[in-house]
């Protein structure tokens, strides 16, 4: 990504002339210190493409506070929205097959190639010079496996793939702070009905380990 980036400046593509880049954005939180990130280097659209947020009153909480943080976030350049179709079952049809996946496994790979796929099909159509996606910046997400999926379909669709992990160099933290910041709602699940059950599934067993460690019993070993 620096790497493109110094290419582009010393081609004098900035301000007004910097390329145009479709951002795929995963949430308004995860997008935050992508867009400060990017913002300056590129003419962005977000696209939310997001069917795998298969609770209708989620995906619509999520997809109204990005629209906000871009309406309230200042950047270098002008930063546009664009929203892709949300029919949860083009997602399902394939992550009921991969239902017992663990998180993290094939079905999120699947998920990743499905929602990227897309972006690059619009921003071909749409004529992006670029492309990418902010799911590298979560740190249970892997940048490596995310970019080989998201140049496959730059190829695909003739569109540039721009390699990133935007978790480096402290852009998770940042997100972290910039959502405080513009008070946004931050989700405790990527999106679907298997990763809430999942994350559930977690913190049950976290407040339960909780529970025994406050039961005043004093180990074998300490008596």
């Amino acid at each position: 990504m620096e790497e493109a980036i110094g290419e582009l400046a010393k081609a004098g593509r900035t301000g007004p002339d910097s390329p145009t880049l479709l951002l795929h954005s995963c949430c308004g939180p995860c997008s935050t210190s992508v867009i400060e990130t990017l913002s300056e280097s590129f003419r962005i659209t977000v696209f939310y493409f997001n069917p795998n947020i298969d609770e209708a009153g989620e995906y619509r909480k999520r997809a109204a506070e990005q629209k906000r943080l871009i309406g309230e976030m200042a950047t270098e350049n002008p930063v546009g929205f664009l929203e892709g179709e949300y029919d949860p079952e083009d997602f399902l049809r394939f992550a009921r097959l991969r239902k017992d996946d663990p998180e993290g496994g094939a079905r999120c790979s699947a998920c990743y190639a499905f929602r990227l796929d897309r972006t690059a099909k619009e921003a071909a159509e749409r004529g992006f010079e670029w492309y990418t996606t902010t799911l590298s910046v979560s740190p249970m997400k892997d940048a490596e496996r995310i970019n080989r999926i998201g140049a496959a379909a730059g190829a695909k669709y003739g569109v540039r793939w721009l390699w990133s992990d935007f978790k480096k160099k402290d852009g998770y933290r940042r997100s972290i702070e910039l959502s405080r910041e513009y008070c946004l709602y931050r989700q405790e699940y990527c999106g679907c009905s298997y990763s809430r059950i999942a994350e559930e599934t977690r913190r049950a067993a976290r407040e339960n380990a909780d529970e025994g460690a406050g039961t005043g019993s004093v180990p074998e070993t300490a008596r």
